[in-house]
């Protein structure tokens, strides 16, 4: 596979050498190109020999010299070089089949691309993955791989996943292991499905592979009130929830005392809907898997008491007088509430609210924070007092931290609540910067 060059570099190796844009990359040192990693892996070769192609078919052959990790110096029309890879499943848990119509159709694609877990750290199946793939990764030595596993039961992979490949391609995981290839895996667990005893064998096949195994995220089921016509499932009991952090914290513990890393971790969310407090910060180690919502709680709490006592050592709280409403999910409503309690007993001048937003759009067994859109926010915000400024997670917002899920832009939300939006980061520093107004 062919790729074409839309734009060279000017003054890079490959402007010198004479490649022109529109020019096609047809092979380096030898090695035909099928996308990035094909191209970034032999780029950092010193040498490269450069076949091209123009618009007539004529083909040539250039040869560059560059230092080693230095980029030749071309550009492609997109970053991977070709269209991104969708999944073929039609999992019984999949969020994007329990959307509401009329969403931008970006927000419909289902990503399953291997080149993206590395690049990014998506979460791939391995379902789409050919035996050429699989020995890329190996040859390569492309890692970390980012793994949805789910369940090690190749029958219950098929079911859960719908897609009759998807207990065959367990054997990479070995693979991939006896190869080094460090490997994250996570597990989104349906009540009696895939937990308890089918928890425990997923747990111990994933164990077996060790060293290799970097980290173990379980996170439960999102359902949202769009599941017609699909397998009817029931959200997380508070004792269900619990079981599922009992039967973690076993191997948890034993991988511990092995190895010195838990390895294995429940998501905070199942530590809400059990009511238990979320672990101290240590127990997570080096929040390898902070991305899937395990120990984000634990972080943010540590930072932002760090950043009360740099706070205080530096230049106290001697602000004006200040009053904030901060807007959150349900689910962390109490625990940012306890935060801003802390803040208020060091800031005699600040005072701060926090709103649960109630998930109207998704349905209300959802409630996350990044689940929340404008729509909802301007529904139960509006006309209530919000004081100098309404503080909202980015999570709430697309990457480009311009609009909701929704399509309702930053700006729409603060004119129709008459008061300025601030978005925050979750890192501790930026809520207390944001809450002080600095």
């Amino acid at each position: 596979m062919a790729v074409r060059i839309m734009e060279v570099v000017p003054n890079s190796s490959a402007d010198k050498a004479g490649i022109q844009s529109g020019e096609t990359l047809v092979s380096m040192n030898g090695k035909e190109i099928y996308d990035v990693l094909d191209y970034r892996f032999h780029e950092t070769n010193r040498h490269l020999t450069l076949v091209l192609r123009n618009d007539k078919g004529e083909e040539r052959t250039v040869e560059l010299q560059k230092r080693q990790y230095d980029s030749i110096g071309l550009e492609f029309s997109s970053y991977l070089m070709d269209e991104k890879h969708s999944c073929r499943n039609k999992c019984i848990f999949c969020f994007i089949d329990q959307m509401p119509p009329g969403m931008r159709d970006t927000l419909y694609f289902k990503d399953d691309d291997s080149r993206l877990s590395f690049l990014f750290g998506n979460y791939i199946t391995l379902t789409n993955l050919t035996e050429r793939e699989v020995q890329r990764i190996i040859d390569m030595r492309i890692s970390p791989v980012n793994i949805s596993v789910h369940t090690t039961n190749p029958e219950l992979r098929v079911k859960m996943m719908k897609n009759r490949f998807a207990g065959k391609v367990l054997d990479i995981l070995p693979r991939l292991a006896k190869a080094g290839i460090q490997l994250n895996c996570q597990l989104v667990l349906c009540p009696g499905i895939n937990d308890g005893e089918e928890l425990r064998r997923t747990l111990t096949d994933l164990e077996a592979l060790m060293p290799s195994l970097q980290s173990v995220a379980a996170v439960p089921i999102g359902l949202t009130k769009y599941r017609d016509g699909l397998e009817q499932i029931s959200p997380y009991t508070k004792e269900g929830a619990a079981e599922v952090i009992d039967i973690i914290d076993t191997f948890g513990d034993r991988l511990e005392k092995e190895y010195g890393q838990r390895i294995m971790y429940a998501a905070d969310e199942f530590y809400l809907k059990a009511e238990r407090p979320i672990p101290m910060p240590e127990y997570y180690g080096d929040f390898s898997q902070i991305e899937s919502g395990v120990g984000s709680m634990a972080c943010l709490e540590e930072e932002f008491t760090f950043a009360l006592e740099d706070c205080a050592e530096e230049n106290g709280f001697d602000i004006a007088p200040r009053t904030i409403t901060v807007a959150t999910g349900l689910a962390a409503k109490d625990f940012i509430r306890k935060l801003l309690d802390e803040a208020e007993r060091n800031c005699h001048n600040l005072n701060c609210n926090v709103i649960g937003i109630v998930n109207y759009f998704f349905g209300e067994t959802i409630t996350v924070a990044g689940l929340v859109t404008g729509g909802d926010l301007i529904a139960q915000l509006k006309g209530k007092a919000l004081g100098d400024a309404l503080l909202i997670p980015e999570v709430m917002l697309r990457h480009e931290q311009d609009v909701f899920l929704d399509d309702i832009s930053v700006e729409e939300v603060e004119r129709e609540l008459g008061v300025p939006v601030r978005i925050v980061a979750n890192e501790g520093q930026s809520l207390l910067d944001a809450v002080l107004g600095r």
